[in-house]
């Protein structure tokens, strides 16, 4: 009687340190996607899923939800950064970078709203501080004399707009928030994330 091979069912090797790195990054871009269509309130076994990990791969990068919604606001601060600091970067461009977070990620539209009212939770003055980052980002690029170099009326108008993308899917969110940016009258460059 021959045998048959029996079909290798093992595991692919682990990769141990060297998937870290892409397993965060898999991590965050889940997140970002899962909070969008879900809320910030979405399950972390959803998250993981989403990644191709296991959750404690997800609880070895972030403890806690807190943890893993910081770094979506951290990736989303910084590419507004570093659209603003492009060589050559206008207001209207660094604007659709922000757009397109404020209709990808929930948690960037509550980051927007942090100096809103607050339970005082230890995650207030992080929003705050990364909130003030967005400011500085775009009022780097206020030409003299624009309608938001008043004190309070860039980050007004940011919350304004970030209220208003809301909707079931990312192109209904940037739908409303690129016609509450006409509404206040401000020009909006391409709406996309920024790639470098």
């Amino acid at each position: 009687m021959t045998q048959r091979p029996v079909p290798d069912e093992r595991r692919p090797p682990n990769q141990g340190p060297k998937a870290a790195a892409r397993n965060r990054a898999a991590l965050v871009a889940a997140a970002r996607e899962v909070y969008a269509e879900h809320g910030l309130d979405a399950p972390l076994f959803a998250i993981a899923r989403r990644a191709g990990v296991g959750q404690g791969v997800l609880y070895r990068h972030f403890p806690d939800r807190a943890a893993l919604s910081a770094a979506v606001l951290e990736e989303n601060v910084c590419q507004v950064e570093e659209a603003a600091a492009a060589d050559g970067a206008r207001l209207a461009g660094v604007l659709g970078v922000l757009t397109w977070h404020m209709a990808e990620s929930a948690a960037f539209i509550g980051l927007m709203h942090a100096d809103g009212t607050s339970n005082g939770s230890e995650t207030r003055p992080y929003a705050l501080a990364l909130s003030e980052r967005v400011e500085r980002a775009l009022r780097g690029h206020l030409p003299a004399g624009h309608r938001l170099e008043t004190a309070d009326d860039l980050m007004l108008a940011v919350a304004m707009v970030s209220g208003a993308a809301t909707g079931p899917g990312h192109e209904e969110r940037e739908r409303r928030a690129l016609a509450a940016w006409r509404l206040l009258g401000v020009e909006v460059g391409p709406v996309r994330p920024y790639e470098g």
